[in-house]
């Protein structure tokens, strides 16, 4: 009990302590600014952000497969070149 009381009167102390000096009050302005603009922010529905995640995953499908194709290709080419016969 007396750590927990040590930790928080310790992160009290610190809070007081940023309250008073300058780069302390920058952060506090900045936390406020930036909680202040995610309230702005639009965020997609849950049919917006299914979808997206599926052309995503679709995307990787098609770019995984595609580079498949190219890197036996060039394996191919290159057994051919040093003369592998297998």
């Amino acid at each position: 009990m007396v750590r927990v009381l040590s930790v928080l009167a310790g992160v009290g102390l610190a809070a007081v302590a940023a309250y008073f000096t300058e780069s302390g009050r920058a952060f506090y302005g900045f936390s406020q600014e930036s909680m202040a603009e995610a309230r702005k922010v639009v965020w997609p529905t849950r049919k917006e952000t299914l979808q997206m995640t599926g052309v995503v995953i679709l995307f990787v499908v098609v770019m995984a497969i595609f580079l498949w194709g190219v890197d036996s290709i060039l394996f191919w080419l290159v057994k051919l070149v040093m003369g592998g016969s297998e």
